[in-house]
């Protein structure tokens, strides 16, 4: 009996043993399925990271230790602190400003029938490469109206309210009774009634002039008025035409306007009919006759978004346009998740639609509004593109950032050293936000 209690419990240990071996070998296989990942990992991120550190601590050759120049460079260099300003302002107002864009959208499109297709169209920009969209907006800030779409937008309001000249290239031709003052211009003499004036200009190009030109015509005398007329006083062809003499084709300046000046006063003003053709009263009798610099002022020509002063808000608003989306969509999944019966029972409570916004549903939408800014620091810690493709060579340098300097560092100017300095900053920079955003979705998943 005792050998047969024996027998029975000799297979007891074994157990343990198999369990073992079993695990053991899910280990190994669950690392043979893992190595291909491990090794592109180390690839492609461990070694860069490795050797852009090490590099940092080198001379430009690579052969020599640099010890902390390279580092030393990141503060003292031009270019590098313009770039670190510049990154300052994108981690402030880029994430700050596509985040409350997308809480806007997504609170909004919630109360419209059309807000799915609302969704997809801001969405879409999302679709777009980077460099295409720098392409696009390289073009929305072109200088010339005629090609960029904001200025062209910005010229026309400017235009509604102050009209811009139709001479702003007019000036006195040979033999003119006009010489020049305060931007404009002058006759010379004093005129008087009953005597016809001619006042020729030239250097308005036929496509520019206004509307409603006409055939221009020397004005007939008026008793105790004076008459005049200015005109193109230009005929195309060698030695054609008349000087100060309106021709048969050439057109009055319409709408130009003419002032009597005595003493330094305006005592009476017309403007020019489409044929030219101007009268005075007789107040204008022995006063000498001015056209404004008003005739003259040259066309608005929009704003200089690309310009040193608005090139990084300019590619901050193409990056919040890209952006702006990612954000709607992350924020309306959360939104989607909010209790509707707290929403309700604060409005029942007598809270108004902004009260109930800001204080039942954005401290709801925390945790996602945390996901969305964090995702979108880490993002533009890191941008390139849109900077490298939307600014000009002339604005380049005040719209630089730290990832475009590593760039130019590292392939224009031939300091690698400096390059893996600054990518290493980069690097830095960018954990601590990491951290925080992981620390933040395991508190999360514990809830």
């Amino acid at each position: 009996m005792a050998s047969a209690a024996a027998a029975g419990a000799a297979p007891g240990p074994a157990a343990p043993r198999g369990r073992k071996s079993v695990t053991g070998t899910r280990k190994t296989v669950a690392a043979l399925f893992l190595l291909p990942a491990l090794v592109l990992l180390g690839a492609l991120v461990v070694y860069p990271i490795g050797y852009s550190l090490v590099r940092s601590f080198s001379n430009a050759s690579g052969d020599g230790f640099a010890g902390l120049d390279n580092y030393r460079t990141l503060f003292t260099d031009d270019g590098i602190r313009t770039a670190l300003k510049n990154n300052v302002i994108w981690v402030v107002f880029a994430p700050t400003v596509s985040t409350a864009l997308g809480l806007v959208f997504a609170v909004l499109t919630e109360r419209v029938r059309w807000g799915t297709a609302f969704k997809l169209v801001v969405f879409m920009p999302m679709a777009i490469s980077m460099l295409a969209a720098g392409i696009i907006f390289r073009l929305v800030y072109d200088q010339d109206p005629d090609k960029g779409v904001a200025n062209a937008v910005w010229t026309g309001v400017h235009d509604t309210f102050a009209q811009s000249s139709a001479f702003p290239k007019a000036h006195p031709g040979r033999r003119s009774p006009l010489v020049a003052e305060g931007g404009g211009f002058i006759t010379r003499t004093v005129v008087h009634a009953g005597q016809p004036v001619a006042l020729p200009l030239v250097g308005v190009a036929p496509d520019q002039l206004p509307d409603g030109v006409r055939k221009a015509v020397a004005a007939a005398p008026e008793p105790g008025e004076v008459t005049g007329t200015a005109w193109q006083d230009f005929t195309r062809g060698k030695g054609v035409g008349r000087l100060a003499m309106p021709d048969p084709s050439e057109v009055g300046y319409a709408g130009m306007r003419i002032e009597a000046v005595k003493d330094g006063r305006v005592v009476a003003s017309a403007k020019a009919a489409g044929d030219g053709t101007f009268t005075l009263p007789a107040a204008a009798d022995g006063a000498r006759l001015r056209l404004p610099a008003s005739n003259f002022k040259a066309p608005y020509n929009g704003v200089e978004w690309l310009g040193p002063a608005l090139v990084t808000p300019s590619i901050i608003g193409a990056y919040v346009w890209m952006w702006a989306g990612f954000a709607m969509v992350l924020i309306a999944a959360g939104l989607a998740g909010v209790p509707r019966e707290l929403l309700e029972a604060a409005r029942v409570d007598g809270a108004s639609e902004w009260q109930v916004f800001r204080k039942v549903t954005v401290p709801l939408l925390a945790p996602v509004l945390a996901v969305v800014v964090v995702t979108l620091m880490i993002n533009v810690l890191k941008v390139f593109d849109l900077v490298f493709i939307i600014a000009p060579g002339s604005s380049q340098d005040d719209a630089n950032v730290l990832a475009l300097e590593l760039y130019r560092k590292g392939f224009a100017e031939g300091r690698p050293g400096v390059a893996s300095a600054i990518s290493v900053f980069l690097l830095l920079l960018v954990i601590p936000v990491m951290l925080f955003n992981i620390r933040r979705l395991r508190r999360e998943v514990r809830r």
